[in-house]
């Protein structure tokens, strides 16, 4: 199973599996997968602020 990390910035917001990241911040697993897809890396690199941004890496 996947362990995931969610960060806004330098804070660690939520640890775990998609489904426990999910229910820490209060949306959904597929939001939590979502966030590692090449398109929100996209996304995100195009913000005016991106360090204000929630990111999300996958841990092997």
């Amino acid at each position: 199973m996947k362990q995931y990390t969610v960060y806004k910035g330098e804070k660690l917001l939520a640890m775990g599996t998609s489904y426990q990241c999910a229910q820490q911040m209060g949306v959904t697993a597929k939001y939590i997968v979502w966030l590692t897809m090449p398109t929100a890396k996209r996304r995100l690199a195009k913000r005016k602020n991106p360090d204000k941004a929630t990111v999300c890496d996958v841990i092997d």
